[in-house]
């Protein structure tokens, strides 16, 4: 589906150990005297190509989670691994780097520039990666044609429905080419009928391209999709099923 996508020619099989890796992560916030735990001591591991989702009810630690993996937030101790490296060691300009390179994100209001069309959407996180303008728009219009919006290129977002807005989050997350891709209620705002489709298109994506998938989640129907599902609550993950057994 997607070609001259660097990571076409990679394989899951040339994987030098865990994509990501945490190590007793924790993080606590302080209202007054009184201490919340968001991540309470998470050891837990993604290898590339996997697509793991996890479960959990509002307050459980979902968004706590994926900030901390996607070093939008820092641990208060413990220590997140992307590729083999630590995070703590990075500095700022480093971190930013790492997120604008190896990670996209897909958020549950879609998060779209409102006055750019589907296309500038898409091309945004190339823009700032300073991709030259051939590859940019080869790129771009290879992901549109992917996610099915052929024709609607210059549509703002306020002139396309939920499922396809959420389809250009999808292609914006994927179009800078990341190892990881973290998506937040994906189907929140979507319909039973869309939401299964938003997460069809993500499992294709993610089989075909190899990059690693979490999702978070509420909505049973996206379990479905997981090859590891993992419960969270009260800032603590417990795996409950790999490839669909218990």
């Amino acid at each position: 589906m997607i070609t001259d996508n660097k990571m076409e020619e990679e394989t899951c099989e040339h994987n030098d150990g865990a994509l990501i890796r945490t190590e007793d992560l924790t993080r606590i916030y302080t209202m007054g005297s009184e201490k919340i735990y968001g991540m309470n001591s998470v050891n837990f591991s993604v290898d590339r190509g996997d697509f793991v989702v996890i479960n959990g009810p509002s307050g459980s630690g979902k968004s706590t989670f994926l900030n901390l993996i996607g070093c939008i937030d820092k641990p208060t101790s413990g220590e997140v691994y992307f590729g083999g490296q630590p995070i703590s060691e990075l500095n700022e300009k480093e971190l930013a780097r790492l997120r604008k390179e190896k990670i996209g994100l897909i958020f549950q209001s879609f998060n779209l520039i409102p006055v750019l069309s589907a296309y500038e959407n898409v091309e945004y996180p190339l823009l700032l990666q300073q991709v030259d303008g051939g590859k940019r728009q080869k790129q771009v219009n290879n992901l549109l044609t992917a996610v099915g919006l052929d024709g609607m290129e210059n549509r703002r977002p306020q002139a396309l429905s939920g499922g396809q807005r959420q389809r250009v989050a999808i292609a914006r997350a994927l179009v800078g080419n990341p190892e990881l891709v973290l998506a937040d209620e994906p189907t929140a705002n979507l319909d039973s009928e869309t939401g299964e489709k938003v997460m069809e298109l993500m499992k294709e994506l993610n089989e075909e391209i190899c990059v690693a998938f979490i999702v978070v989640t509420h909505d049973p129907l996206v379990s479905e999709y997981a090859d590891r599902t993992v419960n969270i609550l009260d800032g603590k993950l417990e795996e409950v099923s790999s490839n669909g057994q218990e």
